[in-house]
């Protein structure tokens, strides 16, 4: 219908209401005043009705979608309705009519209760006549709080999206058994099951923001009884920003279980070193790379450098930049390859960085085993061109992404990654650059990671492949490993290690399990099978080794290591007699190297 006829149709049934309010107060309700002057009943009448419409106009009355109608739209139907009686009263005593208070109360309620109610009834029939023959889900809410008083009224404002929301779950016994918007409070987190089977739900929404992960880990176990996958709330920042509705519900991802709630960063110390600024990023195209330059966006750099030497993953994570910060920040895209140390030189020299992070790495353990020179010749001497061209062009900051692995490894990927951190310190022994690495665990969902192998075979009816029923790992998030390494840049003095407070390692087979469940099936449909250790691989990692702790954390969360900078002249020897190397012989010699062992192949060549 359109606004004017909507609009006359509210108009002329209100002026059938007044008519009518006020004929029944003087006649049928005051029948004793059946003396009262005709033509005083007319004009006190038009009168009214005059006003009524001055104000009904003033409050929008009729503006609003009345079905969507609430409290809200009676209150301004009460003030519009008062304030008109008022406005009669006040014409009657001008006019030296007779005033008769019992009339004058009998109109306003009557107007009161036919206007509102004429508005409610569209709302009720609406809701319970047009649309009740759209198939409607049961929705279950859990989380009674005001997270999920937005949803619940969200979805029942919204018919169209098919969802209804059927009952609440809330630990709270305060709000046992209650009603919220006319929906019960069913049970707590316990009782999801049995709610769900009492109330035919076809559909689980979870709407408490303040979650803790452990808190989220035992809902969804409950949830996993019902075989129904659960979903979860935008953010509600997200929300009131408009960039996500509240119905804009996402499955609940292994992320949510294992992330922690992440680090609050030092706004002022990083937009000091960072905005209005040149900064470059090697791997930008990769997970972590990519999602640092993400980050980096939000502090307003003068200039962002994209390096990388895939062209499709440099392409898209340009276009996804430029489209959201191109009009504030100059996006510059380089496809180069940190091995080209003629080309990171010519990069350096052109765009002058003030910041420089190196994400550019090879970090495939098992892969890289069977390909120790490309290992070496990416994690080490790219490294090394990277960082001698920070220090040749006046980098003020060079922030190396390394791995816990680096720490007493076992295999050729965490060898090397030692061996950067062994480069980038010696080199801020005489730099004016500050050189700093920052080390963190496995990041969850990155290429190559255990996640996206796991979907993929979930996807195929499985089994999941697990190496060692004891297998632990650290596990952190993409944005959480982003938000270290920019944290890492503001706090560089130089020589550090940074490493992120990881919290507790988890078993590879739970996070096997936490991922089967959320894709809906359990282990009697999607089995785990174990594979045994690959080559290079440990049974749990280290962040820092017993000569590199410093007990108390230098930031929330962020600890400090200064590693020993030992064995200069084998890394020199490696940088130099690296052609002439086999591949057995450089795999021992890295992984000696890196662990502070005497090297016999250094010795025999030697």
């Amino acid at each position: 219908m359109s606004y004017h006829k909507r609009l006359l149709l509210l108009a002329g049934l209100d002026s059938l209401i007044v008519f009518a309010a006020v004929y029944f107060s003087y006649n049928p309700l005051h029948p004793s005043l059946e003396t009262v002057r005709y033509e005083n009943i007319v004009s006190s009448a038009l009168v009214l009705l005059i006003c009524h419409h001055v104000f009904a106009s003033m409050f929008l009355l009729y503006n609003k979608a009345w079905e969507y109608a609430s409290v809200g739209e009676l209150v301004g139907i009460t003030k519009s309705v008062t304030l008109s009686v008022l406005m009669l009263t006040l014409f009657q005593y001008i006019m030296s009519y007779e005033v008769y208070g019992r009339v004058l109360f009998s109109t306003w309620t009557l107007l009161v209760l036919l206007i509102g109610g004429s508005r409610f009834w569209w709302r009720i029939t609406r809701d319970r006549f047009i649309k009740a023959k759209k198939i409607m889900t049961n929705v279950l809410i859990i989380g009674a709080g005001q997270a999920g008083t937005v949803v619940a009224r969200q979805l029942k404002n919204n018919r169209d999206l098919g969802l209804l929301p059927a009952a609440f779950i809330d630990d709270d016994p305060k709000k046992y058994k209650l009603q919220i918007l006319g929906i019960p409070v069913a049970g707590t987190s316990k009782d999801i099951a049995a709610v769900m089977e009492k109330y035919a739900i076809d559909k689980i929404v979870i709407a408490i923001p303040s979650l803790q992960k452990q808190e989220l880990a035992t809902i969804v176990a409950e949830c996993s009884k019902t075989k129904i996958k659960p979903q979860i709330m935008p953010k509600l920042e997200d929300i009131m920003m408009g960039k996500v509705a509240v119905s804009s519900f996402r499955d609940v991802e292994v992320e949510d279980l294992l992330g922690r709630d992440p680090i609050k960063l030092d706004i002022e110390g990083i937009s000091e070193y960072v905005s209005a600024k040149t900064v470059l990023v090697t791997g930008a195209g990769g997970s972590i790379g990519s999602e640092i330059c993400r980050q980096i966006c939000k502090f307003q750099p003068e200039k962002l450098v994209l390096v990388g030497h895939g062209e499709n993953s440099i392409y898209t994570i340009d276009m996804e930049l430029r489209n959201q910060y191109g009009k504030q920040i100059e996006i510059v895209p380089v496809i180069g390859d940190v091995q080209d140390r003629e080309r990171m030189f010519e990069v350096m020299e052109e765009h002058a960085p003030a910041v420089v992070y190196h994400a550019a790495a090879h970090k495939h353990v098992p892969l890289m085993e069977d390909n120790p020179r490309e290992a070496v010749k990416n994690n080490v001497f790219g490294t090394k061109n990277v960082a001698e061209a920070a220090d040749t062009f006046g980098v003020g900051t060079f922030v190396l992404v390394s791995t816990d692995k680096a720490v007493n490894p076992t295999n050729v990927m965490g060898s090397t990654k030692r061996i950067a951190e062994m480069i980038i310190q010696k080199l801020d022994q005489a730099s004016e650059t500050k050189f700093v690495a920052v080390r963190f665990g496995n990041v969850l969902g990155s290429r190559g990671s255990v996640i996206p192998l796991f979907k993929k075979q979930i996807q195929a009816g499985g089994p999941l492949t697990v190496t060692h029923p004891d297998m632990t790992r650290y596990f952190m998030t993409i944005p959480e490993a982003s938000r270290l390494v920019i944290q890492a840049g503001s706090l560089a003095r130089g020589g550090e290690i940074f490493v992120l407070d990881m919290g507790e390692p988890v078993k590879i087979v739970d996070l096997a399990r936490n991922l089967i469940t959320l894709s809906g099936y359990s282990t009697d449909e999607i089995s785990i099978r174990f594979s045994g250790l690959r080559p290079g691989e440990k049974m749990f990692e280290e962040l820092l080794n017993e000569k590199e702790i410093h007990p108390e954390p230098i930031y929330p969360k962020i600890f400090i290591g200064r590693a020993v900078l030992e064995q200069e002249q084998e890394v020199e020897f490696l940088l130099q007699q690296f052609e002439h190397f086999s591949a057995t012989q450089l795999k021992e010699y890295v992984i000696n190297l890196a662990n502070r062992k005497k090297n016999r192949v250094f010795l025999v060549a030697k």
